[in-house]
């Protein structure tokens, strides 16, 4: 975890891939708690340290996560992702070139809770939600194509699930069709850019996060 941007009522951390948001039946501690922990050191508190989870993301991607520091903040992010009042953009490596170099998906999402899933479907079925997404493609290797992706609604392995409808699954993903896993266990999504007008002193803030220095994110040349 490192710290991209901090004010008086929120904070900004750029989350490795191992690190979970929010603790989970793995007993692992969650990037929620290192938080506290970190805030609690920096000012010295004594006692309770109150942090607001206000989205998620999986586990396996690495990129920039939201943290209330105050309920006020809380309820105002809250708000704002549930209204997707909030620009998220991430980069997505990728086995095989989308046919077109850009465009938009839509897709209707079924959540399967048992293999913690997703389904896409390309009409509305019973119990979809319909997702939407931009990409285009910005970069490529020898073997991979680097996508961006502009995140328009906020659905359950949204852009994993609607990626691999699309024929390209994301590097290291195996969940949705990736030929192999990553060695250290990530998938090459990663939350690169977040932008959104602050809760309470109405500052647009725009952070961006550094890809990480792994070799997987290493040889891309500019489309």
């Amino acid at each position: 975890m490192t710290v991209v941007y901090e004010d008086n009522h929120i904070i900004i951390v750029n989350k490795t891939a191992s690190e979970i948001v929010q603790g989970d039946k793995t007993g692992d501690t969650p990037l929620s708690e290192t938080v506290k922990e970190y805030l609690k050191e920096k000012y010295q508190k004594p006692g309770n340290v109150f942090i607001g989870v206000t989205h998620r993301l999986d586990r396996p991607v690495s990129g920039l996560v939201v943290f209330a520091k105050t309920s006020k903040a809380l309820s105002r992010l809250n708000e704002m992702f549930k209204n997707s009042e909030v620009k998220k953009t991430y980069w997505a490596i990728v086995k095989n070139a989308p046919k077109e170099s850009e465009g938009e998906l839509v897709n209707y999402l079924v959540r399967n809770e048992k293999q913690n899933k997703s389904y896409a479907y390309d009409k509305e079925v019973p119990k979809s939600k319909k997702a939407i997404l931009n990409y285009r493609m910005i970069g490529k290797s020898e073997n991979y194509f680097l996508l961006e992706v502009d995140l328009k609604t906020g659905r359950h392995h949204q852009i994993r699930c609607q990626l691999a409808k699309m024929g390209c699954p994301i590097k290291g993903d195996l969940k949705y069709g990736s030929a192999r896993s990553n060695p250290d266990g990530s998938i090459c999504l990663h939350a690169r850019y977040i932008s959104f007008v602050h809760p309470v002193s109405k500052e647009v803030i725009e952070v961006e996060a550094p890809v990480p220095e792994t070799n997987l994110w290493q040889g891309f040349r500019k489309i």
